[in-house]
């Protein structure tokens, strides 16, 4: 009794203790849960209009919206929902139940594209002399023009909403695990920092404008120095992503009809830098607006003479309209990616029939703060900086490599790597009894490895780790390295005192940590190397195995050299 109670008072013990309880609450492990959660909402859907949004990336997964009913019919699982929306038909009243509010939505006949010819009216203003003056006169000028229009069919619309199974925890699961499409791409020359950094902000805006959410992208340059990005999107089929990554893309920006430029051939320079971009002092800076705080941000960009004088062309007959915040003209300027609208923006009074070549490009952020608010500015700009830099890919990009993997192949994965880790976990503890022939060497280890592995996954979780079976192999490795470490210990405090040998177990303790750290700093030299190599698809490997032997050496390693000492005392 004295020893347990010697045992749970250990300093290193207690460490050891809060760190895993720290772990289990990051884990937020909910086994019971069932339902729905949302992955994504596709954008000018219905339930888009709704008022559905895709989760953001930085939440975590138990805190997702999930489904609870669908039009009363309770939702507990993916064939629940796919038995709900199976007898939806066009224009039909639903009512969506979610762990955030309720929902309406009217579901829609699908429509396709075509073009055709259209009867356009537009006011156009003209200056008459009538009785020896001049007067404004507005007329309705008709004209016929080739446009793309929607035409309905008797097919039923997707909802917009793309779901998976309600997460039982906070882990995020990598492709191998959650199934998904990964794409390996290699730009066609080389591309400095800046422009890889814009280049990554470009493709992550143009699967956010296609209403995929739960995606991954990042650069990655190999051994030889190679340039490769590296897309990872949960859910999604390899058609989609072939179509999205694959093309260069179009960007436009347009004053009703016109097109008066394009992205990366007419905009010629875009200003990223404080002289000439951020939040914008003329225009009143940061101030209280309903419920918080409003930051109007601008920059300035400069157009080819031919984009000017398109933009001079549209403009000159459009009309001045005021409001609280100043004068514009009644169109406003709206940018469009890949035919998706992604902004749109006041056009000054003052540009009206001007082919100014450089323009400024105004808008704000909102947020509770004035601090959120200035944040939601700057990035708001960053994007649409992004958008007219890039609405073009800057480079052509090549898909070196392109992997599909099923959910249910994610499901058998995960399924084995429990089963596996159990055995192994129960083989050790029995190798471990046979070596030693006592429960109060093996049991510590078995504890401690334990221990390591909520550890871990709990920092996994902390960080926003994607876990996949490269770091899943990261984690069996830093396990087997922590038994190894252990059994250092227990060599050392179990033997046997001879001529010359040491008698304190202090000493002993540090003899053996010495072994355990030269292993430590050897093997993680050589994950710092291969974090580097594969074009980046072994980081996780790398990250789990360091963050395995790093908490392994300073946390679980004291712990279990203080419970041998406590244990094995006569």
């Amino acid at each position: 009794m004295v020893k347990v109670k010697e045992l749970f008072t250990n300093w290193r013990v207690v460490l050891m203790t809060v760190a895993v309880v720290f772990a289990i609450i990051a884990i937020h492990p909910v086994p019971w849960r069932e339902g729905v959660a949302l992955r994504s909402v596709v954008s000018n859907s219905s339930a888009s209009d709704a008022g559905f949004l895709s989760p953001k990336p930085t939440i975590t997964p138990t805190a997702r919206e999930r489904i609870l009913s669908f039009d009363g019919m309770p939702i507990s699982s993916i064939a629940d929902y796919e038995a709900a929306i199976a007898n939806l038909k066009p224009n039909q009243s639903v009512t969506i139940e979610t762990t955030n509010e309720f929902y309406s939505l009217k579901t829609r006949f699908k429509s396709i594209k075509v073009n055709a010819t259209v009867n356009v009216t537009r006011e156009v203003s003209s200056e008459r002399r009538i009785n020896g003056s001049f007067t404004n006169i507005t007329i309705n000028r008709t004209s016929q023009e080739v446009q793309e229009v929607s035409q309905f069919i008797k097919d039923l619309e997707d909802i917009g909403l793309k779901v998976y199974s309600a997460p039982t925890s906070n882990l995020r699961k990598g492709l191998d695990l959650q199934g998904g499409t990964r794409v390996i791409l290699q730009p066609a020359e080389e591309v400095s920092a800046q422009d890889m950094d814009t280049l990554l902000e470009s493709l992550k805006q143009r699967l956010n404008v296609f209403g995929l959410s739960d995606i991954v992208v990042r650069s990655a340059i190999d051994l030889a120095g190679d340039q490769f990005i590296i897309v990872e999107i949960a859910g999604a089929s390899e058609e989609d992503v072939r179509e999205l990554l694959a093309k260069q893309g179009k960007f436009e920006a347009k004053i009703g009809n016109t097109t008066v430029f394009r992205g990366g051939q007419d905009v010629k320079y875009v200003c990223r830098t404080a002289d000439c971009s951020g939040i914008d002092a003329r225009q009143g800076g940061c101030g209280q607006s309903s419920g918080g705080y409003a930051c109007r941000f601008s920059f300035a960009i400069s157009l080819s003479p031919d984009a000017a004088r398109r933009q001079a062309d549209a403009t000159r007959d459009l009309r001045v309209v005021s409001d609280q915040s100043g004068r514009y003209l009644n169109e406003p300027l709206v940018l469009y990616l890949d035919d998706k609208e992604v902004d749109r923006l006041n056009i000054a009074d003052d540009l009206r029939g001007r082919p100014v070549t450089d323009i400024s490009i105004s808008g704000s952020g909102v947020g509770a703060s004035q601090q959120a608010a200035v944040t939601d500015a700057l990035e708001g700009m960053k994007r649409l900086q992004t958008v007219l830099i890039t609405g073009s890919l800057p480079v052509k990009l090549e898909i070196v490599d392109l992997e599909t993997i099923s959910p249910m192949l994610g499901e058998t994965f995960v399924q084995h790597a429990i089963l596996a880790g159990l055995l192994s976990l129960l083989a050790v503890g029995t190798v471990i009894f046979i070596r030693y022939r006592l429960l109060a060497v093996a049991v510590p280890i078995m504890i401690t490895c334990l221990a390591e592995v909520l550890l871990v996954i709990g920092f996994a979780a902390l960080s926003g780790w994607n876990l996949d079976l490269a770091a899943i192999a990261g984690i069996i490795i830093a396990i087997g390295t922590g038994v190894d470490h252990q059994i250092v210990i227990s060599d050392e405090t179990l033997r046997k005192v001879g001529e010359g040998q040491i008698v304190d177990w202090k000493q002993r303790f540090k003899n053996a940590m010495f072994i355990i750290m030269a292993v430590f700093f050897t093997t993680g030299t050589s994950m710092v190397v291969l974090y580097f190599a594969g074009a980046g698809l072994l980081k996780g490997f790398a990250l789990t195995t360091l963050a395995g032997l790093a908490l392994g050496v300073f946390i679980t390693r004291p712990a279990f050299g203080a419970m041998l000492q406590i244990l094995l005392r006569d």
